[in-house]
């Protein structure tokens, strides 16, 4: 598949198979994530694969966003390894875990694992429940495995404004 048919075809994948997902293809959406452009290639993204039962429930106290997948990947950033620009203190790690996420999502389709981006969860208490240093900062969940029979796209992904709507040229 060509590149825009992979994002065309990548939808949030809120139901999940039961079975688990096929550690050559976690490890392709890792890999991908791994050579993901950041800030001056200063790398600071922290990934965990949340997969086993007590990490799911800690997960699951977390957040409401869940989806009961097999695998979740929990996208964070170091604070103390991320680019700072120097005449306004702005830090990269947002964006960096930002473009971490979009390249494992993209993976993600293209090895037929379906997953979502989740940031709506408790950080003090994702960091609390695994122990997360302080230099870590938890970013973004994304729930992933193999798309349940009958899963489809919510019908808003296909709502889309026109391109002039959010381009201007100048």
């Amino acid at each position: 598949m060509d590149f825009k048919e992979l994002v065309a075809s990548r939808y949030s994948v809120r139901s999940f198979a039961s079975s688990p997902v096929p550690a050559e293809k976690l490890q392709a959406v890792l890999e991908a994530a791994r050579l993901a452009p950041t800030a001056c290639n200063l790398q600071p993204q922290r990934i965990f694969v949340l997969q086993s039962a007590e990490a799911l429930s800690k997960v699951r106290a977390c957040t409401s966003c869940h989806f009961s997948a097999p695998v979740v990947l929990l996208v964070c950033y170091d604070k103390t390894e991320c680019w700072k620009r120097s005449f306004d203190g702005f830090k990269s790690g947002e964006m960096d875990a930002s473009i971490i996420g979009t390249h494992l999502m993209l993976a993600a389709t293209e090895q037929g694992l379906g997953c979502t981006w989740v940031c709506y969860f408790d950080a003090a208490k994702l960091s609390k429940e695994f122990a997360l240093p302080g230099n870590l900062v938890p970013t973004a969940l994304f729930p992933m495995g193999v798309p349940a029979a009958g899963s489809k796209p919510n019908p808003q992904h296909f709502e889309r404004k026109k391109l002039e709507e959010t381009v201007s040229w100048l």
